[in-house]
């Protein structure tokens, strides 16, 4: 006989979640600095004194916002990855999951970039930003690495651009379909990346 999932009352969730659940939600859809903490409060039904208990300031739940989101994509990804055998298909399958990104309602780009373009240089968002970058681009290379390419830097350089085109234009023009012109362009660099004489 199946079970029925039980779904855990609001008010049991730990005050620490309920803010970063509510954060996310209304950071991704309005904008990290449209949007105030008293509707975070008001969304997640704490107390204001939760949220300095849990995080101090609102730049650090930010910062936590903007961790947290690169802690699922990146656990999705590195999952993609790992169940492809095919080196090259390694590669593209971070533009595969990049379209079904691009495919969900509500899809408004890149979280990374939204925070950046609103933001002045130098602080905590500019600081985890980098390092979300520095881990694409890693990856990107490591991928390009092991499918054989002889210059992997700048095949991963050239997917970044790829990526980040992509993650744009599905969001400026509504349609995914950018996601799939970034991927039969990454194919092509691919295969030219590891063409042997």
């Amino acid at each position: 006989m199946a079970t029925k999932a039980v779904a855990v009352p609001e008010a049991r969730i730990p005050p620490r979640e309920r803010l970063l659940a509510a954060a996310s939600e209304l950071f991704y859809e309005e904008g990290v600095h449209t949007v105030g903490i008293d509707r975070i409060i008001e969304r997640a039904g704490v107390a204001k004194a939760s949220l300095y208990s849990a995080f101090g300031s609102k730049d650090e739940l930010v910062r936590c916002y903007l961790q947290d989101r690169q802690a699922v994509r990146t656990e999705r990804i590195e999952r993609r990855v790992q169940g492809v055998d095919d080196p090259r298909e390694r590669i593209l399958v971070v533009f595969d999951y990049l379209h079904e990104q691009a495919e969900q309602p509500g899809f408004r780009g890149c979280a990374f970039y939204n925070a950046s373009a609103e933001s002045p240089p130098g602080g905590v968002i500019e600081q985890v930003t980098d390092e979300v970058r520095e881990w694409t681009r890693a990856l990107f290379h490591r991928l390009s690495t092991d499918a054989g390419a002889t210059e992997p830097d700048t095949l991963a350089e050239r997917l970044m651009v790829l990526y980040d085109g992509a993650t744009a234009g599905a969001r400026l023009d509504r349609d995914p379909e950018a996601t799939t012109v970034a991927r039969t362009m990454a194919a092509t660099l691919i295969d030219a990346a590891i063409a042997r004489p």
